[in-house]
């Protein structure tokens, strides 16, 4: 196994990669796709990439990459998902029958402990330290636009006639509306990123756009085009006034939706969920079947979604005095917060909270 830096990952090494997430009969979602360990090793310095490979007779290693597994690393040698609280999936990519423990992966890598938040669903070499589940929301478009509307019709009937009636009447009394699905102008992504950066004010959450490693990353995600993983700024437009986009990752089959927001003055016109019912039109016209909005309760995902689908959480922890010390930093947080997560008055009385202190920031 050898441990290497995104970028120094070559030509051949990233073709395996995508043959195996091509074959291993995973939905093709953009964060698990070799360019966004390169975005992320671009911005992230302890950003590493374990290249597994097939033993030789010898029993050192050597011959044919059967898998990947993108992490960071901590100078105290813990290891976290790449892109931790920010990626919305993660795990490693490993040729279907691999048998590989996840121990031995991580002393393999040099690693202490492994922390993931967002793991994808299915049997891997961290499925036995997973310490809790949750859904991830999908629309599922792959029969097409209009069969969307009426599975929306069917189970929320009130909602989408409420919505196009918004709709409607943005057009009329703001201006004439117009969707780009695909947006190059870096002003709109600029206006997004004020726009969620107030919004997460608001609320008393952490602004992620006040890192600067997360500004850098989605504007080098923004310029990259790969077939299976390219950044895409959708945005709503009434009378040439951006009004609300949503900057994500596609690939050929899979919308990744990562950052939403629209302009708060016009909230009454609820212009977030209209781009997101013309972001399905459009993904749907691109041959894209499924929009994931991620793990996270939210009332939008709640009346737009179709399905979901699972990523758990948990940590490896390896014995030794490292793993103590990460245990004693990390896990009565952890814990916590699956306490609070896990029972809903809490988690209201937690959001209101959090509420309060937004208003007080402002």
């Amino acid at each position: 196994m050898r441990v290497l830096r995104p970028g120094q990952l070559g030509a051949e090494e990233t073709e395996t990669w995508r043959e195996l997430r091509a074959t291993s009969g995973a939905i093709r979602n953009p964060f698990m796709e070799p360019e966004f360990a390169v975005a992320l090793g671009q911005v992230r310095p302890q950003a590493r990439v374990a290249v597994v490979e097939e033993r030789d007779g010898g029993g050192g290693d050597g011959g044919e990459i059967v898998g990947f597994l993108p992490f960071e690393r901590s100078p105290w040698s813990s290891g976290r998902a790449l892109g931790l609280g920010v990626s919305d999936l993660q795990g490693a990519v490993l040729r279907p029958g691999t048998a590989l423990g996840a121990d031995e992966l991580l002393r393999a890598c040099s690693l202490n402990s492994f922390t993931f938040d967002n793991l994808e669903d299915g049997r891997t070499p961290f499925s036995d330290h997973v310490t809790a589940s949750y859904p991830s929301f999908v629309i599922d478009v792959g029969e097409g636009y209009p069969a969307y509307l009426e599975v929306l019709r069917g189970r929320s009937p009130k909602f989408l006639r409420t919505t196009l009636a918004k709709e409607r009447r943005l057009g009329r009394q703001i201006g004439d509306l117009r969707f780009v699905f695909d947006e190059r102008d870096p002003r709109a992504l600029r206006t997004l990123m004020a726009w969620k950066s107030a919004q997460y004010r608001r609320t008393g959450r952490r602004d992620r756009f006040a890192q600067e490693w997360i500004t850098r990353l989605v504007r080098t995600l923004a310029a990259t085009r790969a077939r299976e993983c390219g950044g895409v700024l959708s945005v709503l437009y009434a009378a040439d006034r951006p009004v609300a986009a949503h900057f994500g990752l596609r690939s050929s089959t899979v919308l990744a939706c990562w950052f939403p927001a629209y302009e708060p003055e016009l909230a009454k016109y609820s212009p977030g969920l209209i781009l997101h019912l013309r972001m399905a039109e459009a993904a749907a016209g691109a041959g894209i079947g499924l929009l994931d909005m991620g793990r996270g309760a939210a009332e939008y995902k709640d009346a737009l979604r179709t399905g979901e689908s699972t990523v758990h959480e948990g940590t490896v922890i390896r014995p030794g005095v490292g793993a103590a010390l990460h245990w004693l930093g990390h896990e009565p947080a952890r814990r916590a917060h699956g306490f609070v997560r896990r029972r809903p008055r809490l988690q209201a009385l937690a959001a209101r909270s959090l509420r309060t202190v937004g208003r007080l920031r402002g």
